[in-house]
This record gives C-alpha cells, sequence and structure tokens, in this order.
C-alpha cells in the first residue's frame, strides 16, 4: 500500500487478469476456490503483487488451521475473514490477516474494537467504505491499517475515504484500478 492506496477486489479469473494488470499493489480474491489458487497467487506474485483470499468464502477450503496452513502452501500472502478465530489461527500459521466488518449501527463500532482488539488482526477492512466518518474513532482505540471497501463509485469518493484517514480502499469497481 505504499504506492497505491487501491486494492481490486476481484471475484473471477476474468477480473484476476485485469487486476494484475492494474496500479493496484494488493489483490484480494472475493470467491476463491481450492482449484484455482496456486495458479492465481502464482500470477499475481509474477505481477509483483500480494495475493489475499477470502477464507469465508472460499469453495473446497477448510476454515480451520489446516485450511489455513493449505492456503499458505499455495503461496498466498493473505486472508481475509469475518471470523475473530479464523484470524486467530491465520495468525498463529504466520499468515498476514485482514478482518471484515460490516457497520450498520453505533453498537457495530463497539463490536468491531472488541472483536479486532481481541483477534489483534494486522489490518481490519471496514464495509461499506461510506463508513470513513468512523474511521477516526477506530484510529483512536485502534493502532492498525483500515481499509474501506464497498459502494465506492467514484475517484472523489475514493479520495475522501482516503482523506478520511483510511490506509487503503478496496474495491470491485475496475475503473478505480487504473
Amino acid at each position: 500500500m505504499e504506492k497505491s492506496k487501491i486494492i481490486a477486489a476481484t471475484r473471477s479469473n476474468e477480473e484476476l487478469l485485469i487486476a494484475a494488470k492494474s496500479k493496484a499493489e494488493i489483490i484480494f480474491m472475493l470467491a476463491p476456490n481450492i482449484a484455482d489458487i496456486k495458479e492465481q497467487a502464482e500470477l499475481v506474485h509474477k505481477a509483483g503483487k500480494k495475493f489475499f483470499i477470502h477464507l469465508d468464502l472460499a469453495e473446497g477450503i477448510g476454515k480451520d488451521a489446516y485450511g489455513i496452513r493449505f492456503a499458505k502452501e499455495q503461496g498466498i500472502d493473505g486472508i481475509i475473514s469475518t471470523r475473530t478465530n479464523i484470524i486467530k489461527m491465520a495468525r498463529k500459521e504466520g499468515v498476514f490477516t485482514v478482518q471484515r466488518f460490516f457497520i450498520v449501527d453505533t453498537h457495530s463500532i463497539d463490536t468491531t474494537i472488541e472483536s479486532a482488539k481481541a483477534s489483534k488482526a494486522d489490518m481490519i477492512e471496514i464495509m461499506p467504505a461510506t463508513v470513513y466518518k468512523v474511521v477516526k474513532k477506530l484510529k483512536s482505540e485502534l493502532e492498525m491499517p483500515i481499509v474501506l471497501g464497498g459502494l465506492l463509485e467514484t475517484e472523489a469518493e475514493v479520495l475522501e475515504a482516503l482523506s478520511g484517514g483510511a490506509t487503503a480502499i478496496s474495491t470491485g469497481k475496475r475503473e478505480l484500478w487504473l
């Protein structure tokens, strides 16, 4: 995230190919499956980028320490999960972690703080990205990078989220990957 503040969020091999050619330094695969991740990780690494999979949504990969170990052996650089227990297991395995949270009300802000402190994730992702207004509160309580994702439509919204305190944004909107 040093050069590019945009993380490419992909769901298909077609999108992954486009993201690999983009300026994004990190690629999130949101619909991974056991048959493709090794090849996908190699493709992303050849492009000089980091490859993260959303473990909660992975097909054919166990949501346990063995599944995390398997994914690591396939060459992933990190995992994304909403589950505190998966984040803790991945950290034990030495895998970079992104814990994803959905902010829907003020109570979910407190829950996010408690869960992030418990999991000790390397980074958190807050969805939807338009909640950048709560980033300042989260940053005052947590000492980790914050990625905002979802519902960003324009470059102006990306800039607004970044200027609001987000470390980076993740988006499936190809026009914003540039």
